[in-house]
């Protein structure tokens, strides 16, 4: 029970900062609103100068729903962190007998609860201007945010710990992480559209699978169940190696002594 009660701790404290600062709330659904408001009307407008039969909103608006997703997930994740580093907290939190475990399952309760915020918004504006019926992917729609979930708190473990690893200055490595895997996840476009080198990176990554699935149901197919499967136990195992990996940059800056010289200035 004491487990768990730090875990809810990490989580509450960061609600807490986001109840007392609409600074930090608005960002939880400003851009992704941005975002589902270009692509719908790029989306209708395709629609209008396509050939009839062809509907880009739930192939095009609805991959750019699930990128944002696994963006906020990240995001939800690395940013309970850095309200950590920016305080100069990380140290003190630390100080107390908190694990690793506890404190990485703190920051996973955060990304939960922050990605859900956006992804309401993002349903809804789809929906309601655009016509989106997110549920209309079926039962694969479970299967595409568990895949994109799992996935995108890898990616925010990986991160915060290349972050602990190099440095407060080193945040900047961090915010272009998405926008450097999105072409070879494959969101807009087919695999098969990409050179054969950058089609080996991309089966690497299991984001690649859901899009895959998003278009085959978009034009009236059915998404591979074992594509899928294999996706989210491919995210699984990413997910593992990230905490392994905070873990071990985590004991290196103890042994060391880096903790200790954490600082905004520091980025060795």
């Amino acid at each position: 029970m004491a487990r768990w009660r730090r875990v809810a701790a990490i989580a509450i404290r960061y609600f807490y900062l986001l109840r007392g600062s609409p600074a930090r709330v608005v960002p939880l659904f400003a851009w992704v609103g941005v975002d589902i408001i270009l692509w719908g009307f790029m989306s209708r407008y395709l629609n209008s100068v396509a050939s009839r039969g062809l509907n880009f909103i739930p192939a095009l608006l609805g991959a750019v729903l699930l990128w944002d997703f696994l963006t906020r997930v990240m995001q939800g994740v690395t940013m309970a962190f850095f309200e950590d580093v920016w305080s100069r907290n990380f140290l003190n939190i630390f100080a107390t007998p908190l694990s690793i475990s506890e404190y990485l399952g703190g920051l996973v309760v955060t990304g939960i609860a922050t990605s859900i915020v956006g992804l309401l918004v993002m349903i809804v504006l789809a929906s309601a201007v655009f016509g989106l019926s997110f549920f209309g992917y079926g039962l694969p729609l479970a299967q595409f945010l568990l895949v994109l979930f799992v996935f995108g708190i890898a990616l925010g473990i990986f991160a915060a710990g290349l972050v602990l690893r190099f440095g407060p200055a080193a945040e900047w490595f961090i915010w272009p992480i998405p926008a450097m895997l999105s072409p070879f996840a494959g969101v807009f476009y087919p695999l098969s559209t990409l050179p054969r080198g950058m089609q080996a990176v991309s089966h690497l990554l299991p984001p690649v699978y859901v899009f895959e699935g998003v278009r085959r149901v978009a034009a009236g197919g059915k998404a591979s169940g074992a594509a899928l499967l294999g996706a989210a136990a491919f995210a699984a195992v990413y997910l593992v190696l990230a905490c392994w990996f905070f873990a071990a940059v985590y004991r290196h800056a103890i042994r060391t002594g880096l903790i200790a010289r954490y600082s905004a200035e520091s980025l060795s």
